[in-house]
């Protein structure tokens, strides 16, 4: 992740303990939710750095309705924000609405947060609207000193929006984690070098790769990282991967052979 400037870790590391309080105080109070969006739209500017008149947009008009706040950038809208109250434990009724707003607008990101609480996801626009949790904030728990915690909240930051960070984050995200490296400990190549080590562990043995392949996949994956419809996806990946992999791999052999056999026939 790209380094954060040390502006915004002082901003972060003075402005996140005084919102924690303030946060726990409106929750001691049950504050309605319009209390909660005045609360969120301070933290948007004292925390997160955005110009509170010219790049927050309360009630922001999609449709014939509204959502309750947008981070407007460079004339671009970088994500919607649905607010509850702050009593409210968040739920997927309350994330539906909040896609369904980015999904008509084409906005790929969207903070549900009932300003102690904020969850990321992002809004596939592709075919079928769906969403993905990438990433959840509680201010309740967090240390604003902390640099992985410094680097989630930078995601946010005005900073990090206009480097695009949470797109990195998210092919990140896509790319490592546990349905992924279950698919590709899976493959050919990491059979045949669990092959090798097992040789020279205990020289003359004899096994093969497909067993060595059977026993990863039932009995040191679990199951649900294969099993699930992220496994699944994952494997459907790196399989089509490794398939345009090889295919690339053979053509200059192809090519090779075709000259070749061209030579030979000019030579007769």
């Amino acid at each position: 992740m790209s380094n954060i400037p040390a502006a915004v870790v002082k901003r972060l590391t003075t402005a996140v303990p005084k919102f924690k309080k303030i946060l726990a105080k409106a929750k001691e109070r049950d504050v309605n939710e319009s209390d909660t969006v005045t609360i969120i739209t301070d933290m948007l500017e004292a925390v997160f750095g955005f110009d509170k008149y010219s790049e927050i947009t309360r009630e922001y008009g999609i449709q014939g309705t509204f959502c309750d706040l947008a981070i407007k950038t460079n004339k671009k809208i970088e994500y919607l924000i649905e607010v509850k109250a702050i009593g409210l434990e968040l739920n997927g009724k309350h994330l539906k609405q909040a896609v369904n707003y980015a999904s008509r607008e084409g906005i790929k990101w969207v903070v549900l947060t009932n300003g102690m609480k904020w969850e990321i996801h992002r809004v596939s626009l592709d075919g079928k609207v769906q969403n993905e949790r990438i990433f959840t904030i509680d201010f309740s728990e967090i240390n604003p000193k902390n640099k992985e915690q410094q680097e989630l909240l930078f995601l946010l930051c005005k900073r990090g929006v206009e480097k695009d960070l949470i797109g990195d984050y998210y092919e990140y995200r896509q790319s490592v984690n546990r349905y992924t490296i279950g698919a590709i400990l899976l493959t050919d190549s990491i059979s045949n070098a669990v092959r090798k080590e097992l040789r020279k562990l205990k020289p003359g043995i004899k096994v093969d790769a497909e067993e060595i392949q059977k026993l990863i996949k039932t009995e040191v994956i679990k199951r649900e990282v294969l099993g699930s419809d992220a496994g699944i996806e994952a494997n459907k990946q790196v399989i089509k991967f490794m398939k345009k992999q090889a295919k690339a791999k053979a053509k200059p052999k192809v090519k090779a052979a075709v000259s070749k056999a061209e030579g030979q026939n000019a030579a007769e």
